[in-house]
């Protein structure tokens, strides 16, 4: 039995080690979004539990448009907020919801749910 504890306690702490990882010290992948030939750089973004991708890169001064997809009928996900733009918008299930706006100053900027539940990371160059 004292064999059977001791494996028990290290797959435990190995477990533990890899959700703090995954959660704290993985890399997360920013989307860097090019600029179309109408001048408006573009992203699709998932909602399902999260934003996918949840880090966008854009350019400052040049419009970008946000098109959210609506996976799942949580009521966290029905509201997408951009506070330091100014800006919101209802998210309708299953279906895609354009935001469009121009960051007019460079940093990171963050977004989020109505519940503020779900977060997004926005960075302009």
């Amino acid at each position: 039995m004292f064999v059977t504890q001791i494996i028990v306690t290290i797959a435990g702490l190995a477990l533990i080690a890899l959700i703090a990882w995954y959660f704290w010290f993985s890399e997360k992948k920013a989307t860097v979004l090019g600029t179309a030939a109408s001048g408006i750089q573009e992203a699709f973004i998932t909602v399902k539990g999260g934003y996918t991708p949840d880090v966008i890169v854009v350019q400052a001064g040049k419009p970008v448009r946000l098109n959210f997809h609506r996976e799942e009928t949580a009521l966290c996900s029905e509201q997408v907020l951009f506070p330091d733009f100014n800006k919101q918008a209802t998210l309708t299930a299953f279906k895609t919801v354009p935001v469009e706006f121009t960051p007019d100053k460079k940093g990171e900027f963050g977004f989020q749910c109505g519940m503020g539940m779900l977060h997004g990371k926005i960075i302009v160059e």
